[in-house]
């Protein structure tokens, strides 16, 4: 069953007005904010890693368990307009939802700007095959895997 979505809605609707699959349909599925953080308490800054999250698809790049993925990882993040502005200084600069909350448009590679979901992929805005599975890196080994992208 396809859901329909308004036309540009994300030019027209704001955040909090945005229908549920609306709202789901603004992520591009670059799989960034699956990949565990580094945040420095001294400074705020948030640094990114290749390690991802036991439930990312490293080739999708989108959670396996996405409607149940609580049950596994408690803490995963439940992004929604209330929780966006809490958060949104550590998800990536090109994330749609940080990008509409800031003000801004969404990049033109972005699959609902393109109508082909694997737009961000092409454009080398995912981390489609660049990840490593958390389970395989002890904690203290995460600064050894940080990239360079700074949200």
């Amino acid at each position: 069953m396809t859901t329909k979505l308004r036309p540009r809605f994300w030019e027209t609707v704001p955040l909090a007005k945005m229908t549920a699959p609306e709202w789901e349909a603004l992520c591009d599925g670059c799989g960034k904010c699956c990949l565990n953080k580094i945040e420095y308490e001294d400074t705020g800054e948030v640094d990114y890693t290749r390690i991802a999250c036991r439930l990312l698809d490293g080739e999708s790049c989108r959670c396996m368990q996405y409607p149940i993925r609580h049950q596994f990882v408690p803490d995963c993040v439940r992004l929604t307009p209330k929780s966006l502005p809490k958060i949104a200084y550590w998800m990536p600069r090109t994330c749609a939802y940080r990008l509409l909350h800031e003000g801004g448009r969404l990049p033109d590679w972005h699959p609902l700007v393109t109508g082909d979901p694997e737009s961000t992929h092409r454009s080398g805005h995912s981390v489609r095959g660049m990840t490593v599975p958390e389970f395989e890196v002890d904690e203290e080994d995460w600064e050894d895997y940080i990239i360079e992208e700074r949200p």
